[in-house]
């Protein structure tokens, strides 16, 4: 029953599909780099959906709308005073190295201040994108209440799964992102 309640939700939160014929334009004032255009990935996944939200970059401005990515991603929720997330973020960091433009690997700062956030990724040295959500909406709007959450979205905004449990690893990371999103590492 909790996981109905938790797939309607998010299939209420989402919004249409789109599809793009080329490469897609990074939003104006976005902190994402553009769609390269073979960023294909499995589609037509009639589940969930990531939430309509638009978040803030953490660093350098702009703002970033979830359901208009126009590409494969691996959005992971973290925080400074999350002791696995703190694990994690360097996994993630050497992963999106090595998957290029082929997966847009997006970070999201929750429930957490900026200034802690924006120092957590200069001690990781982590420099894929990161987005900033105070109040945890996107967690609120996925049914999660614990970090760390690992979302592998389509590039039509499918939720193909969603990870909670221990701090990932690059071959963890790279064995999902395979079967969920069909991208090779």
């Amino acid at each position: 029953m909790r996981r109905l309640f938790l797939v309607l939700v998010l299939a209420l939160a989402g919004c249409a599909s789109s599809t793009v014929d080329g490469a897609a334009p990074a939003a104006s004032g976005s902190c994402l780099p553009s769609a390269p255009v073979s960023s294909a990935a499995p589609g037509g996944h009639a589940g969930a959906r990531i939430p309509d939200l638009t978040l803030e970059c953490l660093q350098g401005g702009g703002r970033v709308r979830l359901t208009a990515l126009h590409r494969p991603a691996i959005v992971n929720l973290w925080a400074s005073w999350c002791a696995p997330c703190r694990t994690e973020l360097p996994a993630f960091q050497r992963f999106a190295a090595s998957v290029g433009d082929r997966v847009l690997v997006l970070g999201v700062d929750t429930g957490d201040t900026r200034d802690h956030g924006a120092a957590l990724l200069q001690d990781t040295k982590v420099t894929f994108p990161s987005l900033f959500d105070q109040d945890s909406a996107l967690l609120s709007g996925v049914g999660r209440s614990a970090l760390p959450v690992t979302l592998f979205v389509d590039a039509e905004g499918g939720l193909r799964y969603l990870y909670n449990d221990k701090a990932l690893d690059e071959a963890g990371l790279a064995q999902l992102t395979r079967e969920h999103l069909g991208v090779a590492a």
